[in-house]
């Protein structure tokens, strides 16, 4: 799962620009674009808030514009029941909800209510397109633009148990099960677990399972695994999640960070590179560079450390 939360003043400033053009308001609405343009948002139903896990919606609340804000206080307050499913799913934010759901006014148009709805959707694009994971494989530039051999390239995977954290829709995981021994690819988003799920049965794959689970809170023992892998996951928070993926790597095993081919450039990921990773850098199918790292792990009593 790609984590984002950047530049989301991005949808209102294109209908600015769109406007100063001379476009209509209604021609406006049909080029809207979400915040990384991988989807229109007007093509979703607010209904599909009805599928966000925990986390999800923790993020939304923590991560808004007051634009966004508004517009989700009244969307919310439009579809009671999918303000019902954040506050119980999430109930650290059930506050928080309810405030941006009395504050909502009273008495908007239909066309007003769509409009608050398409301004979250295009805000939460990343989060929009998981409820559509074919959708993902075929707009997503780091998944369709991406060539398996670069991970391949990291190291041997003959025979070796792997892990796959955040998963999405198993572009790591899928390409990992060629030739490891065995492949698991935890994924927190209960529609794209289903979407692997399939995907492993209708390619009769017996060297890969799905789990749930989050990349700083892994349901697994020390030590599991060859490789534990990700990519477009670590950042939120780099300290313990970095940790989880170590804990669970056996010593001598190695830690991959697997980004995809993207149309926009990337740069060199700074955190990695203080903790002891090792960048490799490409340019991908774009023309963009790539920078992929790795890190191999050394365990001693009472810590980890090292890269070799």
């Amino acid at each position: 799962m790609q984590k984002d939360y950047t530049n989301r003043e991005s949808q209102s400033i294109f209908m600015e620009k769109e406007t100063e053009a001379g476009g209509t308001p209604e021609q406006e609405e049909t080029k809207i674009m979400g915040i990384i343009g991988w989807i229109h948002p007007e093509e979703y139903s607010f209904d599909c808030m009805l599928r966000m896990e925990r986390f999800q919606i923790r993020l939304m609340m923590e991560y808004m514009e007051p634009e966004t804000e508004a517009a989700m206080g009244i969307a919310l307050k439009a579809n009671p029941k999918a303000a019902w499913v954040f506050e119980h799913k999430c109930p650290e934010m059930a506050g928080k909800i309810r405030a941006l759901t009395t504050r909502a006014p009273e008495g908007l148009t239909p066309e007003q209510i769509r409009k608050a709805e398409v301004t979250v959707l295009g805000a939460y694009e990343d989060f929009v397109v998981y409820t559509t994971p074919e959708v993902m494989g075929e707009k997503c530039d780091f998944i369709c633009g991406w060539n398996r051999e670069r991970l391949f390239e990291l190291c041997d995977l003959d025979g070796k148990t792997v892990l796959d954290v955040g998963s999405g829709t198993g572009r790591l995981a899928f390409a990992a099960a060629e030739k490891a021994a065995f492949v698991v690819a935890s994924e927190p988003v209960d529609s794209l677990r289903e979407y692997m799920r399939d995907g492993i049965a209708r390619k009769g794959i017996r060297n890969m399972r799905v789990c749930d689970g989050l990349c700083d809170c892994l349901p697994f023992p020390d030590n599991s695994f060859d490789v534990v892998m990700s990519g477009h996951v670590v950042g939120d928070r780099f300290r313990e999640e970095v940790d989880e993926l170590t804990r669970v790597t056996k010593p001598g095993g190695w830690l991959l960070d697997v980004p995809g081919d993207q149309h926009h450039q990337t740069g060199h990921n700074e955190q990695l590179l203080a903790d002891g990773w090792e960048e490799l850098a490409y340019t991908g199918t774009f023309g963009t560079t790539t920078c992929r790292y790795r890190k191999q792990v050394r365990k001693e009593k009472g810590g980890t450390d090292s890269i070799e």
